[in-house]
């Protein structure tokens, strides 16, 4: 009998090392499961790179751990690592014949364990955040519908013509690539970037895939290209941005179950009425975002804003096609 009852930790606030973060289930300090996986930590040198919190704390690749019972460790989060595992051997291809449901519960899980880990430490911080987490009813009903979705790595689940996530898949040029591992994250719009040798996996979560639409001629013309690291950057700057600026929250349904149902059907609603789906693009605020992920460039904001209508770019050209790019140099 498959069991296809979903679990609401946010209901009860119920974010502790006593319960499963996936099931609920009651467990002792000892059942962890790695926010990221023992391959990556292995594969990349992870293990003692630090990481800073929001609440100032500062852990490590390997610390970074979340309650979770033997049962969704064994049965569903190590075979889900072991298929992405063995894909990111075979580089993008490999990376691309994964399930994109698949893909969004590989990221889905890193993203939502580093917000449970947020979650139980503001119970007991080093130093209060500014932004408590747990203090805005609007996110947290942002990370409650995420966590529905999410539950389709225990949950047998199907997306009614959705995915709850824009996914893109960009393949890097290692030439002047000296980060082999890289990863970034924004709790606040959900976005998320990780980059494991030539592949890079940017995702922006719970907008059904509306961000993948709004940029897909730009998606499209990297397809086929290795980017330089510095186009990349420059990639991740507009999805943030998107993410941003991105103003609506979708709603999750789940269909009325039958007796002989061995899954759970889910449809989704945006409320494109009342709320734009977008705010307005704002050039100041694009290039602050664009800035900061060229810091390992010393690239400026006076000097991203030369033109100002026409922002500095590594990836299109003043025609707005693909600039094809092997090497940086700097002006």
């Amino acid at each position: 009998m498959i069991d296809l009852t979903l679990y609401d930790p946010f209901e009860k606030m119920q974010f502790s090392d006593k319960n499963c973060f996936l099931c609920g289930t009651i467990i002792t300090p000892d059942h962890r499961t790695p926010v990221f996986a023992e391959w990556l930590q292995q594969k990349y040198g992870l293990k003692n790179k630090e990481l800073l919190l929001l609440d100032k704390s500062v852990t490590t690749f390997d610390q970074l751990t979340i309650p979770c019972c033997d049962r969704c460790h064994t049965h569903y989060l190590l075979p889900l690592e072991a298929k992405v595992e063995e894909a990111a051997a075979k580089g993008i291809e490999g990376m691309r014949a994964l399930e994109a449901q698949e893909l969004f519960q590989w990221i889905g899980k890193m993203y939502y364990g580093t917000l449970v880990t947020e979650l139980i430490k503001e119970t007991s911080p080093l130093i209060m955040p500014q932004y408590a987490v747990s203090e805005d009813p609007l996110m947290l009903g942002k990370f409650r519908a995420f966590f529905q979705v999410l539950q389709s790595l225990r949950v047998p689940m199907v997306f009614s013509d959705f995915l709850p996530c824009s996914l893109f898949l960009l393949e890097i040029d290692p030439a002047e690539d000296e980060l082999p591992f890289e990863y970034q994250d924004e709790l606040t719009t959900m976005s998320f970037s990780i980059k494991i040798g030539t592949v890079a996996v940017v995702c922006t979560l719970l907008d059904n895939g509306i961000i993948r639409s709004a940029m897909g001629r730009l998606y499209q013309l990297t397809q086929g290209k290795a980017l330089h690291p510095i186009q990349l950057a420059e990639f991740k700057a507009r999805v943030f941005y998107a993410a941003y600026i991105f103003n609506v929250v979708p709603e999750y349904f789940v269909r009325p179950v039958k007796p002989e149902d061995d899954h759970l059907v889910l449809d989704t609603l945006i409320d494109d009425i009342t709320n734009e789906i977008f705010n307005p693009w704002e050039m100041l605020a694009y290039a602050h975002m664009l800035e900061e992920m060229l810091k390992p460039w010393n690239i400026r904001e006076q000097e991203i804003l030369k033109n100002p209508r026409q922002p500095l770019s590594f990836l299109l050209d003043e025609e707005n096609n693909f600039k094809e790019m092997k090497h940086y140099q700097k002006p």
